[in-house]
This record gives structure tokens, C-alpha cells and sequence, in this order.
């Protein structure tokens, strides 16, 4: 895989933008040029957010996403707000309890217990992690190690064992 693009959805507050930068360190650190927007709006205020990547090896044409490979729904309210960039070839991951209602198209569609499987290891504020990995685990778009290796640096301390241990939880939700 040369040139991909991975969006993160869902609503503000749940690590979106947290999640993309992890995964485009470790891109980076794997040899590819990576281009990140976001879009933030807080939960206070019905919040849709986002952040995305387009990666390539060497310079992306445009930094933009026209063409979703991956895309990751953590909320409900972020269903349907993709579909003009998503298609057939598209791999959408939805959180099964917060995405009741998920876009219906022709693309392969997987929801995964996500939040249910973060609170199950005590905290579902990491559900961004549990599907950052669950993500990557299925995708293959870069080794979970390099994944692994950003959240050990790049994490404080006080959060770095719930994150590997979330992380650890989404590589067998996402494993094939």
C-alpha cells in the first residue's frame, strides 16, 4: 500500500485527533508522507469531529481526503456525514453500541464492540485506542509494533498501561 487515506469520526472529546496523530507518527516512522486536517466540535455542543490522513509514499498530490480507503465511526453522530467520500473499496469500523444507525452503502462494513471493550478494561475513554488498533490490526497499513512503540513514548505515564492494555484488546478485535 503506497498512497491510502484514513479518516477517524465520531464526536468531540473522544480521542479522534489523539488516535490520528499516533497513527501518523508511526506512518512516519514507517518511511511515508503523511498530511493531517481535523475538525473539532465539542460534545458540549453536539459535537462532530474528525481528523484525517492521506498517505503516500513521497509527496501526496493533494492533502486533502477525495477517497476514503479507511474509515473509523466512534459515534453515532458521525454516520452519515462521510459518504461522499467513501466507496466500494472502502473498510468502515463502527463502534456496535454508539453507531446504531451506520451508513449503508456498497463498501465492507465491520462494527466492533469498541466502547463496550474499553469499559470492560475499567475506562471507555479508551475506545480510541481499543480501535486505533483494532484498525491497524485488520488494515495492515503499518506493524502494530511501531503502533505499540508511539503510544509508549508519546503517552504520559499515568495513562501508558490502560493504553497498551486497550491496545492490545483492539489488535484481537481486529485481527482477521
Amino acid at each position: 500500500m503506497d498512497n491510502f487515506e484514513v479518516r477517524f469520526s465520531g464526536s468531540g472529546g473522544q480521542g479522534l485527533i489523539l488516535s490520528a496523530k499516533f497513527l501518523a507518527a508511526a506512518l512516519v516512522a514507517e518511511g511515508f508522507d503523511v498530511a493531517q486536517s481535523q475538525s473539532y466540535e465539542p460534545v458540549s455542543r453536539g459535537g462532530q469531529s474528525r481528523a484525517d490522513l492521506v498517505v503516500s509514499r513521497g509527496q501526496a498530490a493533494f492533502p486533502l481526503s477525495t477517497g476514503l480507503d479507511y474509515l473509523l465511526i466512534l459515534h453515532g453522530v458521525a454516520a452519515q456525514s462521510s459518504g461522499a467520500v467513501i466507496g466500494a473499496k472502502t473498510l468502515v469500523m463502527v463502534d456496535s453500541e454508539l453507531v446504531p444507525d451506520p451508513p449503508k452503502s456498497d463498501f465492507t462494513l465491520l462494527a466492533l464492540p469498541f466502547t463496550e471493550t474499553a469499559r470492560q478494561l475499567g475506562n471507555k475513554r479508551v475506545a480510541n485506542m481499543v480501535a486505533l488498533s483494532a484498525l491497524v490490526a485488520r488494515s495492515g497499513m503499518c506493524p502494530l509494533d511501531r503502533i505499540e512503540e508511539v503510544i509508549r513514548t508519546k503517552t504520559p505515564p499515568k495513562f501508558a498501561s490502560l493504553n497498551l492494555e486497550a491496545f492490545a484488546a483492539g489488535r484481537e478485535l481486529g485481527t482477521p
